[in-house]
């Protein structure tokens, strides 16, 4: 069963193709890494696969919905953490969660806030202000207000961004912890969390989907020793 399904997907900005008749079929559980460089279209592709935007053209279909017509419904089955973190700096990190649930109208709220409480491990910031953290929690708690809702899809834009080593290796472990339970669509700058991460890959170049596969399978494909070389030969054209 595909959790997200797109044919001919097409954003055009004025006379600028950003994303250019894209097909791609993502399974139920699946995480499935998003890359490119920059202007790629990787995020415009997430906005649209997320109903941010509406695209020029295509049609996205999500758990079986299609995006023009139920995109009220879909809505409440995904959540975005996009690259600016996604936090109300003046309020406190219990307050952002208790917010974000008010607004999604959680049944049984403080449950659901003690769960993520438990799993983002967030006992020792509860009571400090949004403002006074590392990036590194406020990129945690970006990602844990994004399952406020128990989504059936997540969307994790550039999740690790800016982030220290130690930062970034726990977040992996929560993303990690989170496959097979809910669809994730990932995109990322770093080829190693792709690789350590990912189910499959999908590379962007130029506004098009120019390759999917495993890891393994892209790398065989381009007879390249690893991921990074592979991603650049894919990306480039073999130019590089």
């Amino acid at each position: 069963m595909y959790s997200i399904e797109i044919n001919k997907l097409t954003k055009k900005f004025k006379e600028k193709v950003a994303v250019n008749e894209i097909d791609l079929q993502i399974k139920r559980g699946e995480l499935f890494a998003l890359l490119g460089t920059n202007g790629a279209g990787k995020t415009t592709t997430i906005k649209m696969m997320s109903g941010l935007i509406l695209p020029t053209s295509g049609n996205i279909k999500i758990e079986n919905m299609d995006m023009k017509k139920d995109v009220i419904e879909i809505k409440k089955i995904l959540n975005v953490s996009p690259q600016e973190t996604a936090i109300a700096q003046n309020l406190t990190v219990k307050e952002n969660l208790e917010f974000m649930a008010g607004v999604y109208q959680i049944n049984d709220k403080d449950i659901k806030i003690k769960e993520l409480i438990k799993q983002f491990k967030l006992g020792e910031v509860l009571n400090k202000k949004g403002k006074t953290l590392s990036g590194g929690w406020q990129r945690k708690i970006s990602i844990a207000i994004s399952l406020i809702n128990d989504p059936k899809i997540l969307f994790l834009d550039e999740p690790t961004l800016g982030l220290d080593v130690i930062s970034r290796k726990e977040l992996w472990k929560i993303i990690s912890d989170l496959k097979g339970k809910i669809t994730i669509v990932l995109t990322t700058h770093y080829m190693e969390e792709a690789q350590c991460l990912s189910d499959r890959v999908g590379i962007m170049a130029d506004g098009n989907l120019v390759e999917i596969g495993t890891v393994e399978e892209l790398i065989k494909k381009t007879k390249t020793k690893s991921f990074e070389d592979a991603f650049v030969s894919i990306a480039t054209g073999g130019k590089l």
